[in-house]
């Protein structure tokens, strides 16, 4: 194996690492902020490559299908917070365990009743569909490089936000103490609202950019929210930054491990976050959003 084995590797690594990034802050935000366990954020992973599928075979432009499910995803999270999550805010974590693994099951029979049982494909867009020579003998596929730069456009934005607004502050104050939060007069459950709905739209749209490489399938969810749960525990529950580390981590260690010794590579991730917990038992960096 030469070095450009070990290069292909690492670019694997790194771009299934910015998509756990994505959906894993969500994760961490929503219970780092709200205190809510959603098992149900790996459906919006499913909903999203869902909707891309089932948009672009109606207009027929992967992009336009994104623009077109970008929103519709949004309105997903924000009628689920409304409708279901609202009520989990002052419960405790049994409630939010057994409601949130019922609306899995209903978003499961759901996309069994608009889509079916199958698997299915989605072509990357046209002008992505090729290849970057790095060696003599080495091509990497485009449309992973653009899966990479278009998460670190979007992982960069959500730190800019969370660090440079108001409702970053918010986020924060929030995070380290939100009783004193609430006695300043910020309304949390409208805080809660921005936060979930937020959240909800990066599992989304991980699913949506995920579509083209992955397939789309019943289910599919669940396999991501597990992945994710283990990076927000690596990184440290309810911070951004550790979110972003952990997710590099898995996604480097998945990569390698599939690549080096397929036979375990299964387990490698656990071994990962368990070596993690026994050095830092609260992960990585546990204090704080970011």
């Amino acid at each position: 194996m030469d070095a450009s084995f070990y290069l292909i590797q690492m670019l694997n690594g790194v771009q299934y690492g910015f998509l756990l990034f994505l959906v894993a802050s969500g994760l961490t935000l929503v219970f780092g902020v709200m205190g809510v366990i959603n098992l149900a954020h790996g459906s919006f992973f499913m909903i999203g490559a869902y909707l891309v599928f089932w948009l672009d075979g109606i207009v027929g432009s992967i992009f336009l299908a994104f623009a077109l499910a970008i929103p519709l995803a949004i309105l997903t999270g924000l009628a689920v917070e409304r409708l279901a999550i609202q009520f989990l805010y002052r419960r405790d974590h049994l409630d939010q365990v057994l409601l949130t693994y019922g609306l899995i099951l209903i978003f499961n029979e759901a996309q069994r009743t608009l889509w079916g049982s199958d698997v299915h494909s989605i072509a990357p867009p046209e002008m992505l569909t090729g290849s970057i020579q790095l060696t003599e003998e080495q091509f990497y596929p485009t449309y992973r490089l653009f899966i990479s730069g278009i998460c670190l456009v979007v992982g960069g934005i959500l730190y800019a936000v969370i660090q440079h607004t108001k409702v970053g502050m918010r986020i924060r104050a929030s995070s380290e103490n939100p009783e004193m939060t609430q006695a300043m007069g910020i309304d949390s459950d409208k805080l809660f609202t921005v936060v979930f709905v937020a959240g909800a739209a990066l599992a989304a749209f991980s699913g949506m950019i995920a579509a083209p490489v992955e397939a789309v399938y019943p289910g599919m969810g669940e396999r991501v929210l597990i992945v994710s749960f283990v990076v927000v525990v690596i990184g440290g529950i309810g911070s951004i930054r550790g979110a972003f580390v952990g997710a590099m981590v898995i996604g480097l260690a998945d990569a390698f491990g599939k690549a080096l010794v397929p036979e375990i590579s299964g387990a490698i991730i656990y071994a990962v976050m368990a070596g993690v917990l026994i050095w830092r038992p609260k992960g990585l960096f546990y204090r704080g959003v970011v």
